[in-house]
């Protein structure tokens, strides 16, 4: 399933560069984290490494119950990690308060997600995983603050924080 989901995120992510670059050959995009080590581990490894509610977040796309992260009363200087990997996803900066239950970010750090279409809910959203071990983090709305306008909404189990 991971490889079927890599797959597919890979597929999407050339397109959407095809369609912004015409003429950029899709061959040319390398994937930075295709040989990462977090993409070999199995999904019996990930049950073993991760809380239970956790795993089912970052690599069954699930979601935690809004008002439930102890993330949400983070306010100190650092960033915020993907809990599986360890990639810096978010500088806590860029954290504000969305009124939603769930940790939200106007931006990402630069290459840290891949990002897909995801209408399992029946309407179309946007869907972000850590671009490192792919773990599900969350969706981003275009209804955030400025300067970007986006809110990433965050799953806080799929999260750790790293003090400055």
């Amino acid at each position: 399933m991971t490889q079927l989901a890599f797959d597919r995120r890979r597929f999407l992510l050339l397109t959407a560069v095809a369609g912004a670059a015409p003429g950029v050959a899709l061959a040319a995009y390398q994937d930075p984290y295709a040989g990462s080590s977090w993409r070999k581990l199995s999904d019996a490894d990930w049950k073993k490494r991760l809380p239970a509610d956790s795993y089912s977040v970052l690599r069954h796309e699930d979601t935690e119950r809004p008002g439930t992260s102890p993330l949400l009363n983070e306010h100190r200087k650092g960033v915020f990690a993907c809990l599986g990997c360890g990639l810096p996803l978010f500088d806590a900066a860029w954290k504000f308060e969305s009124g939603t239950g769930w940790p939200s970010f106007y931006t990402a750090i630069m290459g840290a997600l891949d990002k897909k279409p995801d209408f399992k809910i029946g309407l179309p959203r946007t869907e972000y995983h850590c671009a490192q071990c792919l773990g599900h983090q969350g969706h981003v709305f275009e209804d955030g603050p400025r300067p970007t306008g986006l809110r990433y909404c965050n799953n806080g189990v799929a999260l750790k924080f790293v003090p400055a």
